[in-house]
């Protein structure tokens, strides 16, 4: 007997989901990891794209700041101004979202036209 199993479905490219919101009319934002140091979740060059409701897509964090990257997102769509975010073991507001994985990293949120 054969037993089956499911082929997982690749996750979309969050490039290509920015492109595809933004040409729908969707104000967006894109999230970078930009640096690492240390045990950091995620590696330089991965990405995250977020809608102006709050929609997202793609990985910053293995789920650990990204609802903070996500809350400075939306205030990135609003004002068009990019920034810099770091979240690192040091930083109280990295404990309060759970980086406590005992690295640091940068992630640069920009506004998509």
């Amino acid at each position: 007997m054969v037993k089956e199993t499911a082929i997982p479905q690749l996750l979309p490219d969050p490039l290509e989901r920015a492109q595809a919101w933004a040409q729908g009319g969707r104000s967006v934002a894109l999230a970078t990891v930009i640096d690492t140091w240390g045990s950091a979740p995620r590696p330089v060059g991965s990405q995250l794209v977020i809608d102006a409701d709050g929609n997202f897509e793609g990985s910053v964090s293995g789920g650990c700041v990204e609802g903070s990257v996500v809350a400075e997102a939306l205030d990135v769509i609003a004002s068009g101004v990019p920034r810099v975010l770091e979240f690192g073991v040091a930083d109280e507001t990295a404990w309060q979202v759970g980086l406590s994985c005992g690295g640091r990293i940068k992630i640069y949120v920009e506004p998509l036209s």
